[in-house]
C-alpha cells in the first residue's frame, strides 16, 4: 500500500507551536513515528504552506498512491479549491488535525475539507496519524 501524507501551512513549524494544542513533536518525527509503526505501507510525505501546491498533489495521487492522508491546517476552515480537488480525488482519503477542532476558536470549529473525506481525525496529536493509516489499513482490506 501506498500512502500520500499531505500537510499543509505552518505544520513546518511544530515544536515552535503551542505543545498543548499540536503536542511535542516535529513533522519529521511523525514522519519517522508513522514508518516505524506501519513498516508496510510506503510513505511519501509532502508539507506545502502553498493552497496550489495541495491542490496538484491531490489531483495526482490516484495516479500514484491507494489513499490519502491529509492535514489542511489552515485551509480546512477556508479552502474551497482543495474541498473540490478531494471531492474529484477518487481514492480513499482522510484527513486529520493534531488539535482538537472542537476545543478551539469558533473559526476552527468548522471543516470544509473533512466533508469531501472518509472522516477526520482531531485532538490525538501525532497519534490522529496513526489513527488514520489503521483505519486506512483496515477499510483497504475489505
Amino acid at each position: 500500500m501506498k500512502v500520500l501524507v499531505l500537510n499543509g501551512p505552518n505544520l513546518n513549524m511544530l515544536g515552535a507551536r503551542d505543545k498543548n494544542h499540536y503536542g511535542e513533536l516535529s513533522l519529521d518525527s511523525i514522519e519517522i513515528l508513522l514508518e516505524s509503526e506501519f513498516p508496510e505501507i510506503k510513505f511519501e510525505f509532502t508539507q506545502s504552506n502553498l493552497e496550489g501546491e495541495l491542490v496538484e498533489q491531490i489531483q495526482k495521487a490516484p495516479s500514484y498512491f491507494d489513499a490519502i492522508i491529509i492535514n489542511p491546517g489552515g485551509y480546512s476552515h477556508t479552502s474551497v479549491a482543495i474541498r473540490d480537488a478531494l471531492e474529484i480525488c477518487i481514492i480513499p482519503k482522510i484527513e486529520v488535525h493534531l488539535s482538537n477542532l472542537a476545543e478551539r476558536e469558533e473559526f476552527r470549529n468548522k471543516s470544509i475539507t473533512a466533508a469531501k473525506t472518509m472522516g477526520c481525525i482531531s485532538g490525538f496529536k501525532e497519534h490522529s496519524y496513526s489513527a488514520a493509516v489503521y483505519l486506512l489499513v483496515k477499510l483497504l482490506k475489505k
